[in-house]
């Protein structure tokens, strides 16, 4: 466990040190340039980044002195600054935010990384860091890849954290698919990765799930990991797509695939 931890903490580093240098980068107009996520301007998403930053590393104090999670209205005033910074003060508040919350991780000890459990205020209970850092992980990932695809549509996931967002995707595929995008026909799906090479099922019934590949799939994707990803989470649009991703069988089409996964 303690070597995933530090693998995503390690990813958590070199995320952070690459969106700070193009955060620096940045000219005054690119703030207000619209991101990946829809309704957000870049510096919006970089106030999603910082906020979400500050709120994860005061949990994360929480769980390290026993005093645990802050109530909503301390989330609520945290948005609330972030809201009402100009763009401009948005990505210089990011950087430094950002830093201290990477900067604490990287500060826990072996023991600590094995031992301690945080409650995150919104899972039945409380989580190893290797899930809390994890999670941060993943929205980190994700909304960097929203800035960068402003600048380059064929942008795709940091390499570094493809892996270890891969392992965990299981968390949360659930939460992100809607099985009634389908009109309620089960299906069975052989998903087989590249960049890390990677083969499991995903279910479309009841519910939305992942497992082992069947031995009959009704229906075969093949993707790059990091664009698997981006699909579960709505970065999936024809624009974003590699050619390198394919679907056989008459089952489904990559547009139903969407449709299950729309995103946040």
């Amino acid at each position: 466990m303690t070597e995933r931890t530090d693998r995503i903490i390690a990813a958590l580093r070199s995320g952070h040190d690459h969106l700070a240098a193009r955060v620096r980068g940045l000219a005054a107009a690119d703030l207000t340039k619209g991101s990946g996520a829809a309704e957000w301007d870049l510096s919006q998403v970089l106030s999603h980044l910082g906020s979400g930053a500050e709120i994860t590393l005061a949990v994360l104090e929480g769980a390290l002195d026993g005093s645990g999670p802050k109530d909503m209205d301390f989330n609520k005033s945290v948005w609330a600054r972030w809201d009402a910074m100009s763009p401009a003060e948005r990505a210089e508040g990011f950087v430094p935010a950002n830093e201290a919350l990477v900067s604490r991780y990287e500060e826990l000890d072996t023991q600590t990384r094995e031992n301690l459990r945080i409650n995150l205020g919104f899972l039945p209970t409380p989580v190893d860091v290797a899930t809390a850092a994890g999670l941060r992980l993943t929205e980190f990932t994700l909304h960097t890849w929203d800035i960068e695809v402003a600048f380059d549509p064929a942008a795709v996931l940091a390499s570094e954290a493809t892996e270890p967002l891969l392992d965990q995707a299981g968390l949360l595929i659930g939460h992100l698919g809607k099985a009634d995008a389908v009109d309620g026909r089960p299906v069975r799906l052989a998903v087989r990765t590249t960049d890390p090479g990677r083969s499991f099922g995903l279910t479309l019934d009841e519910a939305v799930a992942l497992g082992d590949e069947p031995a009959e799939p009704d229906a075969v994707l093949s993707a790059p990991a990091e664009w698997w990803l981006r699909l579960t989470t709505g970065r999936h649009a024809p624009a974003h797509t590699p050619t390198s991703v394919t679907l056989t069988g008459a089952a489904l089409t990559l547009d139903d695939l969407r449709r299950v996964f729309p995103g946040f």
